[in-house]
């Protein structure tokens, strides 16, 4: 091969690799900027094919993924200063590729590093507004809702990055915690079965009450009908009676007569001291011979 030849080649291979290094693609899942001797000089790179200056321009790229930060177990104290130890992470993703890049060099683990700081101190401020029952039970939704909130405020003004969810995996409870939960738990459910039983007692005494009260009603309702029939049972009597009498008085004497003796002599063990010339005795007097 002659020198020319040769130069041609090497000059062919030179301008395509600067012909390379001309163009660079950006992905769907990746942010970027460019840079010109190490300062920025293009924010945002969109995704797609675009052009450098080789040798003058350098592209750093970014994944834009979801990424996940587990953050270590830690221990935190809440409104009663009660210990609980806390298993969290975090959901967060690359938002503002230049201040992503200003304030972590485009380095993922200084990234981790710093929101797990402010993920920590976040934890700590919210545990510490709310009691040992409310963030085991009550309130862990309304907790994980704000530090979210609070967490990505930060996060996307210091580091450029969105922090899309917290979620907190565990709350386990120190030993020497347990025991006094426990206790307050037990407390809790004997109070609210007083209360219901309170509730029950007071309502069988309504309709205990209730229940004599109609029956005194229905006892008067009977008692007055009875009379009611009684004394009509009673006149019916008393006119039967004065018709009969009316028809024959001295028969319905004698009858009445012997009606009294009847009833006076029913008992026998009975003592009676009369005059035997009494009216009491006046038909048993036309019967002797």
């Amino acid at each position: 091969m002659s020198n020319k030849s040769l130069i041609a080649l090497i000059v062919v291979v030179v301008v395509a690799i600067a012909a390379w290094n001309c163009f660079y693609i950006v992905s769907q899942t990746e942010r970027a900027v460019l840079l010109q001797f190490g300062r920025v000089v293009q924010a945002d790179v969109q995704p797609g094919l675009h052009v450098k200056v080789p040798y003058v321009n350098k592209v750093r790229k970014f994944d834009a993924r979801l990424m996940t930060l587990d953050a270590p177990t830690q221990r935190f104290l809440t409104l009663e200063k009660k210990a609980v130890m806390v298993d969290a992470y975090a959901k967060w993703r690359v938002k503002d590729a230049e201040r992503f890049y200003t304030a972590t060099s485009g380095l993922k683990q200084i990234a981790d590093e710093r929101l797990s700081r402010r993920l920590e101190s976040g934890l700590r401020d919210q545990f510490g507004k709310r009691t040992l029952h409310e963030v085991v039970s009550g309130e862990r939704d309304a907790l994980m809702t704000d530090i979210t909130a609070s967490l990505n405020k930060m996060a996307e003004k210091e580091l450029g990055i969105e922090v899309v969810d917290v979620r907190v995996k565990a709350i386990d409870l120190p030993k020497e915690v347990n025991r006094s939960v426990f206790e307050r738990m037990s407390s809790e459910r004997e109070r609210e079965a007083r209360e219901h039983r309170a509730k029950g007692n007071e309502l069988a005494e309504g309709i205990r009450a209730d229940a004599d009260r109609q029956r005194r009603v229905l006892l008067a309702e009977a008692y007055r009908e009875s009379e009611e029939v009684r004394g009509d049972g009673d006149a019916q009597a008393a006119a039967i009676y004065s018709k009969a009498y009316g028809q024959d008085q001295e028969f319905y004497g004698f009858y009445r007569s012997l009606r009294a003796y009847r009833e006076s002599f029913a008992n026998k063990s009975d003592v009676m001291v009369l005059d035997p010339s009494s009216d009491f005795f006046r038909y048993l007097e036309k019967a002797k011979p």
